[in-house]
């Protein structure tokens, strides 16, 4: 009888402390269930949307490939921008903007590629080298649109140029020399040949050459 008030006394104690604990349990439980779940939906979402990204820029570098197809430039526009709507936080949407950009400029809209490549350099984050590049076209595109000033504060905020240096300071040189300023377009063209890892170009000497530089300098 002493062991049966034992297992009776296990028992009570058992059902006592379901009652005290057993909502919190049950609580923590569905919890933790809604957590992997709920983690498990959002994988997969993602992945879905990384899915559906890529099919967006395949479609746009098929169209963009497609120049003889009349509709091509309206379709890309299109594309580039669902992909900056919709998925503006991937890498499929900046490279899709910059593509947008070429498309732009091969239409003779210099401003809309200037406010594509502005959004794709906004975004590009901390990916260095992909930023210098929309820099890069940034700058040359503002250069083209007469925006002098606006290209060369673009070529002012680029941090560490790195490789694209003499790029930089050509294009600088070339922007100085439309605006009148053939002292500083000199300096700018020297400084690219100085950094200019492939030694001298062509066609950076003939415009020092129209400066009056020679090759000695």
């Amino acid at each position: 009888m002493a062991e049966l008030r034992t297992e009776e006394e296990q028992v009570q104690a058992i059902k006592d402390w379901w009652k005290n604990n057993g909502s919190s349990l049950l609580i923590g439980v569905g919890a933790a269930l809604a957590i992997v779940f709920g983690w498990q939906a959002w994988q997969n979402h993602q992945t879905q949307q990384r899915a559906e990204a890529a099919a967006q820029f395949a479609n746009l570098l098929n169209t963009f490939g497609n120049q003889a197809d009349e509709t091509a430039g309206e379709t890309v526009e299109f594309v580039a921008k669902s992909l900056r709507e919709e998925h503006g936080d991937s890498a499929y949407a900046v490279y899709g903007n910059l593509i947008l950009a070429k498309q732009y400029l091969l239409d003779g809209e210099t401003e809309s590629a200037i406010d594509a490549l502005t959004w794709a350099k906004d975004q590009a984050g901390d990916h260095q080298a992909l930023k210098l590049v929309i820099e890069n076209r940034l700058a040359r595109a503002q250069f083209d649109a007469g925006q002098y000033d606006e290209a060369l504060a673009t070529i002012d905020g680029v941090d560490e140029a790195g490789t694209f240096a003499p790029i930089f300071s050509e294009l600088r040189g070339d922007i100085l020399l439309a605006k009148g300023d053939s002292e500083g377009a000199k300096e700018a063209y020297l400084a690219a040949r100085e950094a200019s890892p492939e030694g001298r170009s062509g066609i950076l000497e003939l415009k020092l050459s129209d400066l009056g530089v020679g090759g000695e300098a």
